[in-house]
C-alpha cells in the first residue's frame, strides 16, 4: 500500500525513527553534556505504547522503522519489542542504531528477532581518544560488539562516524580501512548543533567535502545513486566494491527536499523536523485514547501539515535547538 502520510509540501513519510530511551551508557561530546539529567521513567513511553505507535504508523504506510536512543540496547525488553515490531504486516525492514557497547551480548538475539540492518557508532580506533570522545566508552568492548554483529547474520552493518577537527578527522582513512577490511559500510556525519555541549560547534566542524578529499588521498571513489532510505549520499570504492561510503551533510548539502521521515522521542513527542522544536504529544494522545487509534492518526495527519520545509542549522551563534541529540532519537 502507498503511504497515507504526507506533509504540507507533498513529501511522503514512510520512515519512522523511534527512540526507546533517552538514557545511554556513553556521554559522547557531540551528543550530550557530561552531566546529564534523564527523564523520569514514568514519562518514557512503555514498550506497549511503543509497539502500538509502530503498528499505527505501519498501518499508514510506514515501511522502515529505526530504533534509536540514547542507547536502545540499555532498555529492558528491547529484544521482545524488536520481535513484535518486525512481525508487523507491511513493514519492509526494522533497523537499529547502537553505540555497540551491548552488542557482544545482544547481536544474535536482535538478528533472530528480525532486525535487518545495524548502524554502530565508531568515532575513533584509538582507545584513549575513543574514551575522550565518549567520556565513558571502552573501544575494545565496541570492537567485540562489531565482531559479534558480523557473526550474527545481519543483512548489512554500517559504521557511523561524527567527524570533528582536532578530535578524529585525522583518522578518516584509518576508519575507511577498518571498514574495508571487514566488508562493512561507513558513513561520515557532519556534527549537528543540538543542545549546549559546552563548546562552539564551528571550532571542530569538518564538512563532508573535506572528508571526501581526505578519503581520496587513499582510495578512488565512484559516485553512486544508491539509497538506504535515509539522508546519506553514497559513493563506492573503485577497488573495494563491497564497502559503501556515506556522507550525511546537514550543513553543507542540505537533504530536506527529499525528507521522508519523522522522529518519535522516548517521551512520546513526534518531532516533525530534527532542526525545529515543532512536535506533537503522542504520549498524551495514547493515554487519552487507549483503544481507539482514529484520534491519534487524525492528530498525526494534521501535525504533518506543519512539518517545516527545511531545517536552518547554523554553526555560529546561540544553540538553535536546546534538546540534546539523545533526546531527539539519535
Amino acid at each position: 500500500m502507498a503511504s497515507a502520510l504526507q506533509d504540507g509540501f507533498g513529501r511522503t513519510i514512510d520512515y519512522l525513527r523511534m527512540s526507546v530511551t533517552d538514557r545511554c551508557d556513553f556521554r559522547c561530546v557531540y551528543c550530550m553534556a557530561e552531566q546529564m539529567t534523564f527523564l523520569p521513567r514514568q514519562q518514557v513511553l512503555t514498550l506497549e505504547e511503543l509497539y502500538r505507535l509502530a503498528a499505527l504508523f505501519v498501518g499508514q504506510g510506514v515501511r522502515k522503522i529505526r530504533l534509536t536512543g540514547g542507547e536502545p540496547l540499555v532498555r529492558q525488553g528491547i529484544v521482545g519489542l524488536c520481535r513484535r515490531i518486525a512481525a508487523l504486516p507491511g513493514l519492509r525492514e526494522l533497523v537499529l542504531t547502537s553505540n555497540g557497547s551491548q552488542l557482544e551480548r545482544l547481536a544474535r538475539p536482535l538478528a533472530e528477532a528480525g532486525v535487518k540492518r545495524l548502524n554502530v557508532s565508531l568515532d575513533s580506533l584509538d582507545p584513549a581518544r575513543f574514551r575522550a570522545i565518549t567520556r565513558t566508552g571502552e573501544l575494545a568492548q565496541v570492537l567485540a560488539g562489531i565482531e559479534a554483529a558480523q557473526q550474527a547474520g545481519f543483512e548489512r552493518i554500517k559504521l557511523n562516524t561524527v567527524v570533528m577537527k582536532g578530535r578524529n578527522a585525522d583518522e578518516v582513512l584509518d576508519l575507511v580501512g577498518f571498514a574495508v577490511e571487514r566488508g562493512l559500510d561507513i558513513s561520515f556525519i557532519e556534527e549537528m548543533p543540538l543542545g549546549e555541549v559546552g563548546r562552539s560547534r564551528d571550532e571542530a566542524f569538518c564538512s563532508s567535502d573535506e572528508v571526501r578529499a581526505l578519503i581520496e588521498r587513499g582510495y578512488a571513489l565512484l559516485d553512486s545513486a544508491e539509497q538506504s532510505g535515509g539522508p546519506a549520499r553514497y559513493v563506492r570504492l573503485r577497488d573495494h566494491g563491497q564497502t559503501r561510503i556515506g556522507f550525511i551533510s546537514p550543513h553543507s548539502h542540505n537533504f530536506c527536499a527529499t525528507c521522508n521521515r519523522v522522529r518519535l522521542t522516548a517521551e512520546g513527542r513526534l518531532l516533525l523536523c530534527l532542526g525545529h522544536e515543532h512536535s506533537l504529544d503522542l504520549r498524551g494522545l495514547l493515554r487519552r485514547h487507549p483503544i481507539e487509534g482514529g484520534p491519534v492518526l487524525e492528530a498525526i495527519g494534521k501535525a504533518l501539515l506543519r512539518k517545516p520545509q527545511r531545517h536552518e542549522f547554523a554553526l555560529h551563534g546561540e544553540v538553535q535547538v536546546l534538546r540534546f541529540m539523545n533526546a531527539s532519537g539519535g
